[in-house]
């Protein structure tokens, strides 16, 4: 028999929240076989239907609204004020792709024709087919969302596998489109990482979002069958302030960016580079973080509840015991709260920057603080890992604030605000191993599912004129 895969409420481990028996690579096959039979009528319903389709799917959102947030809380550990937002943003998202069922598909080009050949040379659109998309249980209604939706304003089907954390949270995405699509053309495929393989092996195109090592394994596979893919991986982002900074109020932004949600988004600050004296910052920083409410996820008020496994709270355990070890100070000595998978709030400093603490993703509440001469020395360090996501600048002098902008290797530069955040009609993605393939989100998202072909027309010759008869 099968073992099932489950969901556990990250703060109340025995708390089972949904278990399912994985999905067989075989099984995957018949699924996208039934995916390809759904498109035809998919792509019969035209821009008008599939836009109606989108937004009646964002009047479900929004009224389920509550009941969805609340189901991220107890799946994922999502702190409720951040799970009502993600709700709100998905919405937004499928309003968004819902118009952009009408944006242009392709544009007109004057024709390399004889001049007394008339003609046509235009480029259009088209859906790639099925749409494989791979997602995590950090976000685990807007980045579905954020994937489904434009590939189905496009005209595509979609296998969506959820991450084991998230099966509920996966459901409840599918069930937002019960019965305004095709039979079997969005279908939510649970498992794990034969599963994961399997998707992909099945897809025209391919979007993941999750770890580094995984998202190069899926882009050498889909390069391998020849397929469309983008992966959005892990990021190292480092917060540059400067010393006209407001100390406070930074201090603030970048104590949530580190530390809410438990450090869980991929965008989340890891590394506080403090140019000039670093101590009143590194002051006020340890205050922003220790005034942060930690706990029951549920509560109102917490901004960082439990990480998401028994596996994740002991990698930011070890972590910190190795910065320790190799010289690094423990800023914030705070207790972890709760019998879930917590673990207190982490900032260090004095730690090696060619530490792998320093250089490596650990997805938790864990943070370096990091003193430079100069703004140079910033940008340098900012650069000096693997990953390039996302930067965030913090002062007043305009002109320095533009320079560290042109200087950071990141995919996102966000200048007097957090790493964290996402604007979903705008591109997201990074640099170096942050990213492979195309940017996601906005219009880049239309141009990724689908593929641009080229069309000249010349209009036959007019037939030959006919002699006149003698009369």
């Amino acid at each position: 028999m099968t073992d099932l895969i489950q969901s556990r409420s990250p703060q109340n481990p025995d708390d089972i929240v949904a278990e399912h028996a994985p999905v067989p690579a075989d099984r995957v096959a018949d699924l996208a076989a039934r995916a390809r039979v759904a498109l035809a009528g998919w792509r019969r319903e035209g821009p008008a239907g599939r836009a109606r389709a989108l937004r009646l799917a964002s009047e479900r959102l929004r009224a389920r609204a509550g009941a969805i947030a609340d189901l991220v809380v107890r799946e994922v550990g999502k702190p409720v004020a951040e799970a009502r937002a993600e709700v709100a943003r998905a919405a937004a998202i499928l309003d968004y792709y819902a118009q952009s069922c009408f944006a242009a598909t392709g544009h007109l080009l004057p024709p390399s024709l004889p001049a007394d050949q008339p003609g046509l040379l235009y480029t259009e659109r088209r859906p790639r087919g099925v749409a494989g998309l791979v997602t995590p249980w950090n976000f685990p209604v807007a980045i579905p969302l954020w994937k489904a939706a434009p590939a189905l304003a496009t005209g595509n089907a979609v296998l969506l596998k959820p991450s084991p954390e998230a099966l509920a949270c996966g459901a409840a995405v599918r069930d937002l489109f019960d019965g305004l699509l095709p039979d079997g053309l969005l279908q939510v495929v649970p498992g794990g990482a034969e599963t994961g393989q399997a998707v992909v092996g099945v897809a025209d195109v391919v979007s993941f979002t999750g770890s580094a090592a995984v998202g190069a394994e899926i882009a050498v596979a889909a390069a391998r069958a020849g397929v469309p893919a983008q992966a959005e991986m892990g990021g190292q982002n480092a917060a540059v302030v400067l010393p006209d900074a407001d100390l406070a109020a930074t201090a603030a932004m970048l104590a949530g960016a580190a530390m809410g949600y438990a450090g869980q988004k991929c965008t989340a600050t890891r590394r506080i580079i403090v140019v000039g004296d670093a101590a009143p910052f590194t002051e006020a920083l340890v205050a922003a973080v220790a005034a942060l409410p930690c706990g029951d996820p549920a509560r109102a008020d917490v901004a960082v509840g439990p990480v998401i496994t028994a596996a994740a709270r002991d990698r930011v355990r070890d972590a910190v015991e190795a910065a320790r070890s190799g010289g690094g100070r423990v800023l914030t000595p705070g207790a972890s709260a709760g019998d879930g998978f917590f673990v207190a709030p982490v900032l260090l400093d004095r730690v090696d920057p060619a530490h792998p603490v320093a250089r490596e993703e650990t997805f938790g509440p864990l943070a370096t603080v990091f003193a430079v001469p100069d703004l140079a020395a910033a940008v340098a360090l900012v650069d000096d890992v693997r990953y390039g996501l996302v930067t965030s600048v913090h002062g007043r002098d305009v002109g320095l604030l533009l320079e560290a902008a042109r200087g950071v290797d990141t995919g996102l530069i966000r200048l007097n605000a957090p790493t964290t955040g996402v604007d979903f009609h705008a591109p997201f993605g990074g640099e170096k191993a942050s990213s492979h393939g195309p940017r996601e989100q906005g219009t880049a998202a239309l141009d990724f599912y689908t593929s641009l072909r080229t069309v000249t027309l010349a209009a036959p010759p007019p037939p030959p004129a006919q002699a006149e008869e003698s009369v």
